[in-house]
């Protein structure tokens, strides 16, 4: 039996069909994915993310922890600054990609996957047990993402605390409105925001969000637009066995200062430079469709399409793929035994709804 979210009949009601989706029931879509996708990258659609969990730490030593326990450093942030950071094992894999958040004073919030809970929340306790923290699972909140380009003038409209919070507001910044927190981030590619609030509110918000005119949108069009914009999916482009070296993730690693130990450093230091793959974007050449799996035919050897979809924006198969460090610009994917050519690019497609690979 799947978890429910507190949304789950208001997308019964919203005609959305629901999957189940590491163990939650969760809408894949409200009639169209499609539809869905391009309502996100041309006015403003809203995402059910309550599956996802929500952890706050505090304590004397919460820098302290964080410090040791993430591979970016949260002593670059100022207050309500948010950080996109890998939670690494000993070896330099990635347990979990995850926002961190500092509020204020000792106080930190970090939102990881809902596919990983059990084993995030197993290792983050066992590494607090050497720091003066309290790590507090926060069950009580719920969370929609807002994205689309009329996102934010939209939401605007619901009441006037939420429109004086937004005016401020920059890109990766939060601000707290009482027990609701709202956080401009976002993982489709598009401006918009993630709003963290009491669980027992998030129905009459939902609804007052709907009545805006911004539509409801489920994991399809979550998994194609954030393909677009080129951000990894944990367990499907990176896992424990795969370095954020190897997944386009070697920007969030703050190598200084030096004397940071962090877990995992030790290993990513020797790794630092020799890394034998790279993650990069495909774009199919002709008609097809790229999936996770499909082999990747290189002059340097192979490698293996991580994430792949149509773009619906585009019109074109795109994709993430592993491949040799020395790949070129071009490359071969095997689709049921035919070699299909594809172009090697940066792995990001589409930004605030515009094309960005040639």
């Amino acid at each position: 039996m799947s978890d429910k979210t507190p949304l789950y009949q208001a997308h019964i009601n919203a005609g959305g069909k629901i999957v189940d989706f590491s163990g939650w029931a969760l809408p894949i879509h409200y009639g169209s994915q499609v539809d869905e996708h391009h309502q996100v990258r041309q006015d403003a659609g809203v995402f059910d993310v309550s599956h996802m969990t929500i952890l706050d730490i505090d304590g004397s030593q919460s820098k302290s922890f964080l410090q040791h326990l993430l591979a970016n450093d949260v002593d670059k942030l100022v207050p309500y600054q948010a950080l996109y950071s890998a939670m690494c094992n000993d070896h330099g894999g990635v347990i979990d990609d995850l926002i961190a958040y500092w509020l204020d004073g000792d106080r930190y919030r970090l939102v990881v996957n809902a596919a990983t809970r059990d084993k995030d929340i197993a290792w983050i306790d066992a590494k607090a047990s050497a720091f003066d923290v309290e790590v507090e699972e926060r069950s009580d909140l719920a969370m929609l993402a807002i994205q689309g380009p009329h996102a934010l003038e939209k939401l605007a409209n619901i009441s006037q605390e939420i429109k004086g919070a937004l005016v401020d507001l920059k890109a990766f910044f939060a601000v707290e409105l009482g027990h609701w927190m709202i956080a401009r981030t976002g993982y489709t590619g598009e401006d918009g925001v993630e709003v963290m609030l009491p669980a027992k509110e998030v129905v009459a918000f939902f609804e007052k969000v709907l009545a805006q005119g911004i539509k409801p949108c489920g994991l399809g069009a979550r998994d194609t637009l954030r393909l677009e914009a080129g951000m990894n999916l944990y367990g499907t482009d990176m896992d424990e066995d795969v370095s954020p070296l190897a997944a386009n993730m070697a920007w969030t690693i703050a190598w200084t200062p030096e004397d940071r130990i962090f877990i995992g450093r030790e290993a990513l230091e020797v790794q630092r430079g020799c890394t034998k793959e790279k993650l990069v974007g495909l774009v199919l050449q002709g008609k097809g469709v790229l999936r996770h799996g499909q082999r990747v035919i290189t002059p340097e050897g192979d490698g293996i399409i991580t994430s792949g979809t149509f773009s619906p924006t585009l019109k074109v198969g795109v994709g993430l793929a592993r491949v040799p460090k020395n790949t070129g610009q071009t490359c071969e994917v095997d689709i049921r035994g035919k070699l299909l050519p594809a172009k090697v690019v940066k792995p990001c497609f589409v930004r605030h709804g515009k094309r960005v690979v040639e």
